[in-house]
């Protein structure tokens, strides 16, 4: 039975990973978030094969704990661990339009700590179950915003902190990368396109940041036809995650398994 953990998985990509894994039912799916009260969309599912447990992946001692309960689920093995929670603020700022110093590093600290420690975090507790498993595969959920040659040709000043945060996280991925690739591992960022998630307001919300993201999407490509559903976007990387191959590790790719980034 193929085993899977998905953090950030109480909605949008996290949640309709867990939602097209967990319906083949030879897989065994653990479901991480921050709340398990208000993970009312993945309580919903009510799939035998679905484990829902709280922990922030922030806190790597609650990441720990959740290992453990898959452990002795799974007798001490996991083959796919996917790095998808995250999060975004202030989105339409760029970096010297803050209100001040200490606002802009707090945002800076506290995006990082959760779209790039909280990865490095989640790898590291479920290290030793990925080791005994037989695909030994993590996926880091990216973006292209986290690419300074897209960053510059587009002219994407704004999701700074969200940027930034993805970028390291690309390293991250590199790092691990390098150190287990003689093991067998197989380590991915994947950007999972321009996705309508709770990441991303609706226009009628925030109809600037909307234009801001599709002039700079119009100027990466032409043939970007606007917002793709969490469906069309983890069923494109599933294909992806399948079959990248172990020589590849480390690769920072779109949902199409290249640079074509929509």
């Amino acid at each position: 039975m193929p085993s899977y953990v998905v953090t950030g998985a109480a909605k949008g990509i996290g949640l309709e990973f867990v939602t097209q894994l967990s319906a083949d039912s030879e897989n065994a799916v653990f479901a991480i978030v921050r709340n398990k009260t208000t993970a009312t969309q993945l309580e919903a599912l009510s799939r035998n094969n679905i484990t829902i447990l709280e922990a922030d992946v922030t806190d790597a001692k609650a990441l720990q704990l959740a290992a453990n309960e898959v452990s002795r689920a799974t007798d001490g093995k996991l083959d796919y661990l996917i790095n998808n929670a995250g999060k975004s603020n202030h989105p339409g700022l760029a970096l010297d339009d803050f209100p001040n110093t200490e606002a802009l590093e707090h945002d800076l600290i506290d995006v990082f700590k959760t779209n790039t420690i909280g990865a490095i975090h989640s790898t590291n507790a479920f290290l030793p179950l990925l080791k005994n498993g037989l695909a030994k595969k993590v996926v880091s959920i990216t973006s292209v915003l986290g690419d300074p040659e897209v960053t510059v040709s587009t002219e994407a000043i704004g999701q700074v902190s969200y940027s930034i945060s993805k970028a390291a996280l690309n390293m991250v991925v590199a790092k691990y990368a390098a150190q287990y690739k003689a093991e067998g591992f197989t380590f991915l960022a994947i950007a999972p396109g321009f996705v309508q998630t709770s990441l991303m307001p609706a226009e009628s919300e925030a109809p600037g940041e909307i234009r801001f993201f599709e002039r700079m999407l119009s100027r990466l490509s032409s043939d970007y036809k606007g917002l793709i559903t969490p469906e069309e976007s983890v069923k494109l990387q599933l294909d992806v995650i399948y079959s990248w191959p172990v020589e590849k590790s480390g690769a920072f790719v779109s949902q199409f398994g290249n640079k074509e980034w929509f």
